[in-house]
């Protein structure tokens, strides 16, 4: 049986890829799919092939808080104006696409929204660890705020009453991309499937150089994520320190905007703002990230140990969970010093230990089956 599926997410490249993979699997298997959302930031992401309907973003509040106020930051900055944003254009897509299923972003309320009232079957996607885990649980009154926010949102939308269920938490399915070997024993919801990372070949970066990476050194990807680039300028400064006495033996790769690090450019560290990360992971000896659940799992997917610097959200839940499984070092983002950080970032690099349980929880991740295990859940709810 052929359907058709909506897509929602948030313009979050991190959210983007593992949905754009399942959606990818679903379009091979013969599904129609669409897309909901920013035609100028989907595009780029899904490549030329994907059909979108486009929703016009205005711009809203950066999330350059940490801590307890990054919640606050990320609801009533970013989560909340992005649901009342772009409830009408995906309301507009479901009354015309007519799909038999959404799947949503578990932060994408208005795609949740939207099915409710359209009386839908939707599968909620959780691209971040943050929902399975229930961080604020020993903070009573933020998971209460949390729910009021919700609310707000539902309200909003012209809904009556309050809303039958947690918004981030589909009554159907819940899609996870991660697995087991990594979050440790069980404690997300019953009706949650943990695939794994989903993985698919992305649009070509034909300007990256792939002709600087010196084979005789070894590779290190830096990245912060999209959201954190506001605070990361001095992160990257020290990273930059701590990787020059090594740079003999190591090069690195730095995501950020030009001109992030200070001084003349470093003819052993090259910074670009985007870079092809999945064709760049079999090259890695190891990656410095701040955790976000999408770069983990596809590090760990190619058995690339990593330093963790988590800075908000679901980051230092990821970095512990990396630390437990054995597959890297954690280190603290604001405090760092160079010195510290070059022997973290050594012992992963020289420990074979560290590569060898990468590589173990990688191979749980392909048994978990990635996009074609959730394109199959997805196809279950026809």
């Amino acid at each position: 049986m052929m359907g058709r599926y909506l897509f929602v997410s948030l313009p979050l490249t991190g959210h983007v890829h593992p949905m754009a993979a399942v959606s990818a699997e679903l379009v091979e298997r013969g599904h129609e799919v669409l897309w909901a959302g920013s035609e100028s930031f989907l595009r780029p992401v899904l490549g030329p092939g994907a059909a979108i309907a486009p929703i016009a973003l205005r711009a809203h509040r950066g999330q350059a808080d940490r801590g307890m106020a990054a919640a606050r930051s990320r609801w009533d900055g970013y989560i909340v104006p992005h649901a009342k944003a772009t409830l009408p254009g995906i309301e507009r897509a479901v009354a015309a696409f007519r799909p038999d299923v959404l799947a949503v972003d578990q932060h994408a309320v208005a795609g949740a929204i939207a099915a409710h009232r359209a009386k839908l079957p939707w599968a909620g996607m959780a691209p971040t660890a943050m929902e399975l885990t229930r961080p604020y649980r020993a903070w009573p009154k933020v998971e209460a705020w949390i729910h009021e926010r919700m609310a707000a949102a539902w309200t909003a939308a012209g809904m009556a009453g309050s809303p039958p269920y947690d918004l981030r938490f589909s009554p159907h399915l819940l899609i996870a991309f991660t697995g087991a070997a990594l979050t440790g024993p069980p404690a997300w919801p019953d009706n949650a499937v943990l695939v794994g990372p989903a993985l698919a070949p992305r649009p070509a970066d034909a300007s990256f150089p792939w002709d600087w990476p010196d084979p005789a050194r070894r590779l290190v990807l830096v990245t912060v994520g999209t959201l954190s680039m506001d605070l990361a300028r001095d992160f990257y400064a020290r990273v930059a320190e701590a990787l020059r006495p090594l740079r003999d033996s190591v090069q690195a790769i730095v995501v950020a905007p030009d001109g992030t690090l200070p001084g003349p450019p470093d003819p052993d560290i090259l910074v670009r703002p985007r870079v092809p990360v999945l064709e760049l992971m079999p090259r890695l000896a190891a990656v410095v990230t701040h955790g976000g659940l999408n770069t983990v799992c596809e590090a760990l997917a190619h058995g690339v140990p990593m330093v963790v610097a988590p800075i908000k959200g679901d980051q230092p839940i990821v970095a512990a969970q990396v630390v437990a499984a054995g597959a890297g070092r954690r280190v603290r983002f604001a405090s760092v010093r160079p010195g510290p950080l070059r022997e973290d970032l050594l012992a992963v690099l020289d420990d074979p230990s560290y590569r060898a349980a990468a590589r173990a929880v990688g191979e749980s991740f392909a048994a978990a089956g990635g996009a074609a295990a959730a394109a199959g859940h997805l196809e279950g709810m026809l």
